[in-house]
């Protein structure tokens, strides 16, 4: 028996197998509908969220004052160039997000998500008219029209009418979108523009290598390298993904991380004395690795003591070490942090909680570079970069007098504060991937990554526990997701987390604001099927007998998981 189409993935096309315009499943994944609420805004820390994507909501006349001032300083040439580009890569970001979250969708239907999107983008009214792709031979034919092209509304504002189409970033995009879908380089060309005077755009896709002139448009993906060497790179169809993080290295790229990665880089060739703040989870022993790593003291050792896990009694003897017969028990002498750190970096976690006797010493220390042992009489000189660390403001413990003013100047010669993670919400998404590869690797499954309501959960999320909360709950999660199950809700909250409302998009495009399914405050049950509807009872029994893994009780059913997933919402069970 044939695979339904709507079950057909890219590994499983064979020649021949040709996708059409008909091949549309009005039900399959992902609709109109379920592109619209991947959508979301969270208005209360200024972010738009496509999935896990941030996004920019921008007047068009903002868009068309950027478009005319690179035009008037660059030329049109390389407006045009540079406009491409960036929709290109735009193009292929959405298709790895359609690939990524709607992995057994109908070909047609991921293929036509692309126009979909862009209607959602507010730039263009797509229609489209014609395609046919076969994906294992590598023949595609796209034909669609365009209405109300903001590019064309800006353009034609700020130049008039003119000899040359101006649709560049919805041509780059849609070329980008084809490309990355087919996995080679599909070239979409403007055959009518508006703003040459046409009544409506019409734009036509086909592999690069089967348009005669493939050079002219080439040239605008690529303005540095020549039409030989461009036509040589006709494969090329989806931008590198981003450089993976090495293993025990921070990850980020929001501003808040950047900033304070960028003072870390600053003064790690230093000797300088530096100090840690932020609220806890934030990796301040992280960075403070990081910092020693990059500085001249690389080679010697790191030495971390937690202040606040050591008993009073023993902090002193932890940091100076201890001679034999100092007190009962004492049988050897050891050394303590400061010697094992000599030439290295001493890492104090939450240095607030020393008690003011140690406080006197270690002000000692770090002045005069020398210690004793505790029931020693002899000073040792330590050569010993101190990096010390607190949840707690200093400065309010030494008002309050639970710290030295003395030793809190000493220690706040460098100071870094690490940004809690609500701070850094870009930063979401990279750490989710980079938790899920460790703990997948580490416990020995195979998670294929997240549902798209666990991302959105997770973005939207507030962190009190930050950046180790996050890791503890993707790491529990990989834990109780069955093989190839990708990670939900149910798998990452399960302790009395409470979610903040997140905002999206109701069916009639209006914001509306929503909890994720499944998390408190819950909505109201949706009403049981009554006893003659059969079918709404069955699909009940097989999604509770698959721990609601809609792809597992689809194959129970017989069905594919589009179809379950389509009947589900209808009978309200989703």
């Amino acid at each position: 028996m044939n695979t339904p189409p709507s079950r057909v993935s890219l590994s499983q096309l064979q020649p021949g197998s040709v996708r059409t315009i008909a091949d549309l499943d009005a039900g399959a994944s992902p609709t109109a509908r379920e592109l619209a609420q991947s959508l979301h805004f969270s208005p209360g820390d200024g972010r738009i969220w496509l999935e896990d994507q941030r996004m920019l909501l921008l007047r068009s006349a903002t868009y068309g004052m950027l478009r005319r001032e690179l035009i008037e300083s660059t030329g049109q040439a390389q407006a045009r160039s540079l406009l491409t580009r960036v929709g290109y890569n735009a193009g292929a970001r959405d298709a790895g997000l359609v690939r990524r979250n709607w992995p057994d969708s109908n070909q047609a239907n991921a293929f036509e998500a692309g126009p979909r999107m862009h209607a959602l983008s507010g730039m263009v009214r797509p229609q489209t008219l014609r395609f046919e792709f076969d994906i294992a031979r590598g023949d595609f034919y796209s034909e669609h029209l365009w209405y109300d092209s903001v590019e064309d509304d800006e353009h034609i504002a700020a130049f008039g009418f003119g000899a040359e189409p101006a649709c560049w970033m919805l041509l780059g995009y849609a070329s980008g979108y084809a490309s990355a879908f087919m996995g080679k380089r599909v070239l979409f060309r403007e055959v009518e523009c508006r703003s040459m005077g046409d009544e409506v755009c019409r734009i036509v896709g086909k592999p690069a290598d089967q348009w005669d002139d493939a050079e002219e448009d080439l040239r605008y993906f690529d303005p540095d390298a020549s039409a030989q060497d461009m036509r040589r790179r006709i494969q090329v169809a989806v931008p590198p993904p981003l450089p993976q993080t090495p293993e025990g290295e921070p990850i980020g790229i929001s501003a808040a991380f950047s900033a304070a990665r960028h003072l870390i880089e600053r003064v790690a060739p230093t000797q300088a004395t530096v100090l840690f703040t932020g609220p806890s989870g934030v990796g301040k022993e992280l960075f403070a690795r990081t910092l020693h790593r990059i500085s001249p003291r690389r080679d010697g050792p790191f030495i971390a003591l937690n202040c606040a896990a050591i008993p009073d009694a023993l902090i002193e003897a932890e940091l100076f070490g201890v001679e034999r017969g100092a007190y009962t028990g004492a049988t050897a002498s050891r050394p303590g942090r400061f010697e094992r750190a000599q030439r290295g970096t001493l890492f104090l976690d939450e240095v607030a909680s020393l008690s003011p006797s140690a406080q006197g010493k270690l002000l000692r220390a770090l002045q005069e570079r020398v210690i004793e042992r505790v029931g020693g009489t002899r000073e040792i000189a330590v050569d010993v970069r101190v990096v010390a660390a607190s949840n707690v403001d200093l400065r309010q413990e030494v008002a309050a007098g639970r710290f030295r003013e003395d030793l809190f100047f000493r220690l706040n010669v460098f100071p870094i504060t690490l940004p809690s993670l609500q701070e850094r919400r870009d930063d979401i998404p990279l750490l989710m991937e980079a938790f899920l590869r460790r703990y997948a690797a580490q416990h020995g499954r195979r998670v294929p990554g997240f549902t798209p309501r666990a991302v959105r959960a997770l973005v939207q999320y507030d962190f009190p526990g930050n950046v180790r909360e996050l890791q503890n709950l993707v790491e529990r999660a990989v834990i109780l997701t069955h093989p190839d199950e990708p990670i939900d809700l149910h798998h990452l909250f399960r302790s009395g987390e409470k979610l903040s409302p997140g905002v999206g998009l109701d069916d009639a495009g209006r914001l509306a604001v929503a909890v994720p399914p499944g998390m408190a405050p819950a909505p109201a049950p949706a009403p049981a099927p009554a006893p003659k509807d059969a079918d709404a009872a069955r699909y009940a029994q097989a999604l509770r007998e698959a721990r609601y893994n809609v792809a597992e009780a689809a194959r129970v059913l017989g069905l594919t998981r589009p179809q379950l997933a389509y009947r589900l919402k209808k009978m309200g069970l989703d």
